[in-house]
């Protein structure tokens, strides 16, 4: 036997162009059948499904409830051919009240709750249709939508619903498809029918009218939206954006001035185990210095106590603190991505999805009226040829008992139809009464006021956007309104303004000291007082900078590039290892070094000085940076780099100190308070340049670190370790000046120590 006999029918194509066909296919497959929803009902295929099964299995809101395993076998038997497991999760969703904001299914059993704890298994739940799901298939009955064959060919299923109740925009919708996505917040129903009526009423109205009547999202979850309004109305026009939602919450006294707050509410979407979880974790690693304890008090309401740690917490600073930090506050997402009357995926504005839903409507009504009007003129036709047994009773009782054929011949005597004849002849003769021939009369007099009423409407534009009308304020009136269901759940606020959090309310207040390396090793060491010298470096490295500081401080970090780098304490390594490398923190280049670290201090004034002798004094809030990249403040010269930073409100007087050994001492208030720049020159040199610098008080005197007693002009102090000289005026002179040769005694490293 041939391969060609055995595998079939064998074709060469080109391996891309069959994977991109392929794909192509499994993409439209994806979008149009598993994740977007359809503008028309809001509905993705497997929704639509389990609804239309239940209403097949008759689980209307009257009737008794049915185990889901039986509507779960019904769909995935006739409609859906996927796992159980998909369909059933889907179902439950639908009957959570804390994922849909008007729930399609009423479910009894365990079916999940707001903890994020799963559902019980199919076999223990049970579920029937609500009164909003009646509403999104009412009609389906009537022709209103159109039905295509089930995935077997052996039943059919509607490709949408005639949807009365707007869906899409009241219970929302998520779905991840291929290359595109959606996701679209719930609302509420009032409001929604408020705008429909608008645009009804305004065809060409605007977005910021509609939103007049639909101000933001509803989340079934409740909350408080904080998003500003001009933002809400950019979003529904472009059919992107996101809205800032955030808890509930309260504050309750203890007394004695004490006080506890309770969350009520919290976004919608959190599991509120994983927050309790998320709160709690933070807690463990010190991260939230403001609250001491959570606990978890919600019984059939949701209710979070948050304990501060004193009562001296503002209530405002702690709760914006968990607003950044977890799930108290969340983004949610707007993406109007769904496919349109043509099957077409498209993101929409707030006005085209609902003017989708108008002019879907509008169709229904117009299918279900011809429906209507073809079963009245079924129903007069028969009536008409009822009365005709009454007017001629007799003649008609002696056709059907002699004649061999009374159908053909009643046809044929007062020009019957043969719907008109069967009819006749299928009457009981106790429907020949003088009252049964005065109901027909009745009935066909009202059928024919229907008709006339019928056939204006689908001759009329205005009547039936009347008739929508009504129709969308009569779901108003059921599913709107201040009712539980109807009423807004989700507050509405203006957002709040920015509160600064100081650092001291995000990291706990501890004393360290911060030790940097020769080579740049960064970490910090509990308390004060450490020896650099006695801590365990790596081989071949050594201490360099010991850093006194608290954890809530700021580290400045100057390198010799002129720039300022900005680290926070909290974020250094401990000290029980050997830190991690600077560069790792910042982005400082390799051919670049660390001139100074100190912990920033308010108020504080630094000096810069390059190696040429430029230099100035700058604000110590002005080198600040918030980047990785730092802050640019120093610009040194070509072929010069930033030599020294000195705390400048500690003395009057900086003495300058250059590579030949000559010393000039300037006053502070000589040199210039800048932002930036290279600075102006502060001493000059023959040869050389800047070899080291330090912030004095003319009034103490200059003093350095010395292993020999001097003589003369200078006073020895602390046993030959310490020297001072306290007459500076003959190195005392204006900036730019070269100054003269150090005193004598001066350490011949050329250092101040």
């Amino acid at each position: 036997m041939s391969l060609t006999a055995t595998a079939g029918e064998i074709r060469e194509v080109d391996f891309a162009e069959a994977l991109g066909e392929r794909y192509l296919s499994y993409a439209l497959s994806t979008i149009m059948s598993r994740s977007l929803p359809d503008v028309r009902d809001g509905l993705k295929p497997v929704h639509r499904r389990i609804l239309h099964a239940m209403q097949q299995l008759r689980l209307d809101p009257a009737s008794g409830y049915k185990k889901c395993a039986r509507v779960v076998g019904d769909v995935i038997g006739k409609f859906h051919p996927h796992g159980e497991l998909a369909v059933y999760d889907a179902l439950v969703r639908l009957a959570q009240d804390f994922s849909q904001r008007y729930p399609l299914v009423d479910g009894q059993g365990n079916f999940g709750n707001i903890d994020g704890d799963n559902a019980a298994a199919m076999r223990y739940t049970e579920s029937r249709l609500s009164a909003v799901a009646q509403a999104m298939l009412e009609g389906i009955d009537e022709n209103a939508v159109d039905f295509r064959p089930t995935y077997d060919g052996e039943d059919s299923e509607p490709v949408v619903l005639p949807a009365r109740f707007p869906n899409l925009l009241a219970n929302g919708a998520a779905g991840i498809a291929v290359g595109m996505a959606t996701n679209i917040p719930p609302h509420n129903a009032g409001e929604l029918c408020a705008a429909l009526l608008h645009l009804i009423e305004e065809p060409a109205c605007t977005v910021e009218a509609l939103c007049a009547h639909l101000p933001g999202p509803d989340f079934p979850t409740g909350g408080v939206l904080v998003e500003p309004a001009e933002n809400i109305r950019q979003a529904y026009a472009a059919g992107r954006g996101s809205f800032r939602l955030r808890a509930r919450w309260t504050t309750e006294p203890l007394g004695h001035g004490a006080y506890q707050i309770v969350v009520t509410e919290i976004p919608f979407g959190v599991p509120k185990g994983r927050l309790v979880e998320k709160i709690a974790a933070l807690l463990e690693e010190k991260k939230l210095p403001l609250l001491a304890d959570i606990h978890d008090e919600s019984a059939e309401d949701l209710r979070l106590v948050l304990e501060p740690k004193s009562r001296n917490v503002d209530a405002g600073v702690l709760m914006e603190q968990l607003f950044r930090l977890t799930e108290l506050e969340i983004r949610v997402p707007l993406n109007l991505n769904v496919l349109d009357l043509a099957g077409v995926p498209r993101v929409m504005s707030l006005k085209e999805a609902l003017q989708a839903f108008l002019d879907h409507r509008r169709e229904v009504l117009r299918r279900r009226s011809r429906h209507r009007l073809a079963a009245v003129a079924r129903r007069i036709e028969i009536l008409k040829g009822q009365i005709v047994v009454y007017l001629n009773l007799d003649e008609v009782i002696r056709i059907i008992r002699e004649d061999d054929n009374p159908k053909d011949a009643m046809m044929r005597r007062w020009e019957l139809s043969e719907v008109q004849a069967e009819a006749i002849l299928n009457m009981r003769l106790r429907t020949l009464r003088r009252l049964e021939e005065i109901a027909i009369r009745k009935e066909l007099g009202s059928l024919s006021a229907e008709e006339t009423r019928l056939t204006r409407l689908l001759d009329s534009e205005r009547r039936q956007w009347r008739a929508i009308a009504k129709e969308i304020a009569e779901t108003a009136a059921e599913f709107g309104g201040d009712t539980a269901l109807g009423r807004r759940r989700t507050s509405l606020a203006e957002a709040p303004p920015s509160i600064e959090i100081p650092v001291a309310a995000l990291v706990e207040r501890e004393p360290v000291t911060v030790l940097c390396s020769q080579k740049g090793w960064v970490r910090a060491i509990k308390g004060h007082g450490a020896s650099a010298s006695e801590q365990r470096y790596k081989e071949g490295d050594g201490p360099r900078f010991a850093v006194a500081a608290e954890t809530t401080d700021r580290l400045l970090v100057f390198a010799t590039n002129g720039r300022f780098y900005t680290i926070g304490i909290d974020r250094l390594p401990g000290g029980r290892g050997q830190g991690e490398p600077l560069r790792l923190m910042v982005d400082l280049p390799n051919e670049h070094d660390v001139v100074a670290m100190f912990p920033y201090r308010p108020g504080m004034e630094l000096l810069v000085v390059a190696s040429d002798g430029r230099g100035f004094v700058v604000d110590g809030e002005e080198a600040v940076a918030q980047t990785r990249t730092g802050k640019q403040v120093l610009m040194p010269s070509e072929g010069a780099i930033a030599r020294i930073c000195l705390r400048a409100e500690e003395g009057d007087a900086v003495a300058l100190l250059g590579d030949n050994r000559r010393m000039l001492v300037v006053k502070l208030d000589d040199i210039p308070l800048m932002t930036r720049g290279r600075g102006v020159i502060l001493q000059r040199y023959k040869s050389g340049g800047l070899a080291d610098a330090k912030v004095l008080r003319l009034a103490d005197g200059l003093s350095w670190a010395q292993g020999e007693a001097g003589n003369g002009a200078q006073a020895l102090s602390g046993r030959g370790r310490i020297r001072t000289v306290t007459d500076l005026s003959p190195w005392v002179g204006p900036r730019g000046g070269a100054g003269r040769t150090v005193p004598m005694g001066f350490p011949r490293t050329n250092r101040f120590g």
